[in-house]
C-alpha cells in the first residue's frame, strides 16, 4: 500500500546523511569585541557550513554549526584559535542531531 505522506527527512536529503553532522560550541576567553563573530561567518561561508554564531551575556561566544563532518572540523579547529585579536582560553563542544540550519549568519 503506498502513501501520498512524505517521509519528513524527504525535503532536507542532507538530514539522516551520516556525512553531515552537527556541534554547538561555547568559546571562552577574549572573544568578543576582536570580530571573533564575523570571521567566523565567513570562515563558515568559504566552507560552505549552514548555524549561527552569537554574543553571550556572560561574555563567550556560541556557535551552532552543521555541515560536512570534515569541514565542521575544520570550523571547530578554527574555533580554538579564533581570529588574530582573540584569546581564546576554552571550547566546549556538544554535538547535537542535524537540524537543517540555513546559510551561516551572526544572530546576536
Amino acid at each position: 500500500m503506498s502513501s501520498d505522506v512524505d517521509d519528513p527527512g524527504m525535503d532536507d536529503p542532507d538530514i539522516g546523511d551520516p556525512d553531515i553532522v552537527r556541534c554547538r560550541v561555547i568559546v571562552s576567553g577574549r572573544v568578543q569585541g576582536v570580530f571573533y563573530r564575523d570571521t567566523c561567518r565567513r570562515v563558515a561561508d568559504r566552507l560552505g557550513l549552514y548555524g549561527w554564531v552569537r554574543n553571550r551575556s556572560d561574555g563567550t561566544v556560541e556557535a551552532a554549526i552543521e555541515g560536512a563532518r570534515d569541514d565542521v572540523g575544520e570550523l571547530v579547529a578554527w574555533c580554538r584559535a579564533g581570529p588574530p585579536q582573540a584569546i581564546v582560553t576554552d571550547v566546549a563542544i556538544i554535538d547535537e542531531p542535524v537540524a537543517g540550519d540555513g546559510p551561516f549568519r551572526i544572530v546576536g
